[in-house]
């Protein structure tokens, strides 16, 4: 592990890391199944953060903004980068007091450097944006499309989501029984924005936001004044004398973010387009998910920076062979197995050694449930039931 996160140059701009083995490893692979036509036209990007147990290196264990709930330990942040058909790109690590806006930059330019794309759309939460990130990005001329801060920036609040228009209907493909997504286009000045509307996430949040004033109605009938430190229940309140009341006007600000987000971009894609680029971020959530809980990534106990880098590039590649598992099952018409199943029969599967009248066998369990498909996609032929041990 330490010699995969062994540094072969220092990295150069701030915010970016050394370069290391890892990263070697990284580009092969992509120019492993690179061809003359391969395009790589968006690319998502997100982070995390994973807690260590112990000191966590000597310089990527900080103490920072904790995305596992864990403030009381040591942090990194990893990002990771998958293109837009899914495929892990690449992981990157910073100290676990790092930004997510100083993430950004550093991850566009090494990609150009690194796997030779000259032009790709980022796509990134909203977490990444601040005035001047977008200024770099459009002084550089990289397309991007990113959330934006609904509640906490003016523009957005006040001029996008009250721009007048009306609102174009997005089926995305392949989609059976989801709901229709609703997207509209609004200029303000040179700035490009697509607000998104979802009529079922605009019935869960007003319901949610019912059932939490009902809770605040029956707690406000108790006088009770530690209302005030409920985030849920502070947003709708307002000072009355000496007490606290629901205020109507906060509710009714509030509805106006209901099944809502915004997305900003400098991209000429169509609106409907910018949209549902923005929904595949997910496969990134989902990327880290996978990361932490299936591979079981944490606990993290080592010393050294470079094996803590190949510690997370051992969970990154096991994420490259799964995809690769995955492709190859949907390319044999296996499309409805679950992960869960993969792994569950896989385990199963064993070989038992026994030894009789001198003679030594394997017996091999029964290939049962998904296992034989799995096999058959990776192209590995399964051994006899029973063979000699010679």
């Amino acid at each position: 592990m330490a010699w995969l996160g062994e540094p072969v140059a220092q990295g150069a701009a701030l915010g970016e890391t050394p370069r290391c083995t890892k990263d070697e490893l990284e580009e092969a692979l992509f120019a492993r199944r690179r061809t003359l036509f391969t395009s790589v036209e968006l690319v998502f990007f997100d982070t995390t953060s994973l807690s260590f147990e112990g000191q966590g290196g000597e310089t990527l264990g900080r103490h920072g903004h904790s995305k596992d709930h864990r403030p009381d330990l040591r942090q990194m942040v990893v990002g990771a980068v998958i293109d837009q058909e899914g495929r892990p790109l690449c992981c990157e690590l910073w100290p676990g007091n790092t930004t997510d806006v100083r993430t950004l930059l550093p991850i566009v330019e090494r990609l150009e450097r690194r796997f030779g794309i000259r032009r790709i759309c980022l796509v990134a939460d909203r977490g990444m944006i601040r005035a001047k990130t977008l200024a770099e990005l459009e002084e550089k001329g990289w397309p991007y499309i990113l959330g934006a801060r609904l509640r906490s920036r003016r523009e957005v609040r006040d001029q996008v989501l009250s721009h007048p228009g009306r609102y174009q209907v997005v089926e995305p493909a392949g989609s059976t029984g989801a709901s229709p997504l609703k997207v509209k286009e609004v200029w303000v000045g040179e700035r490009r924005y697509v607000v998104c509307l979802n009529e079922e996430q605009a019935k869960k949040d007003a319901a949610d936001r019912d059932a939490i004033l009902a809770s605040l109605t029956d707690r406000l009938r108790q006088g009770s004044k530690s209302l005030v430190g409920n985030r849920g229940f502070r947003r709708y309140l307002q000072v009355r004398g000496e007490g606290f009341a629901v205020d109507p006007a906060r509710i009714e600000a509030d509805r106006r973010f209901d099944g809502k987000w915004v997305l900003t971009t400098n991209t000429d894609y169509p609106p409907a387009e910018v949209a549902l680029a923005y929904k595949q971020l997910w496969m990134v959530e989902d990327l880290f998910r996978t990361m932490k809980s299936l591979l079981a990534t944490r606990p993290i106990y080592h010393r050294t920076d470079e094996a803590i880098r190949g510690h997370v590039f051992c969970s990154f590649l096991a994420l490259v062979l799964r995809r690769e598992l995955e492709e190859r099952l949907w390319a044999r018409g296996y499309c409805d197995i679950e992960w869960a199943d993969v792994v569950r029969d896989l385990e199963r599967l064993e070989e038992i050694e026994i030894e009789k009248e001198g003679k030594r066998f394997l017996l091999r369990t029964e290939a049962a449930g998904v296992a034989g498909k799995i096999f058959q996609a990776a192209g590995v032929a399964l051994p006899p039931t029973v063979r000699q041990i010679t």
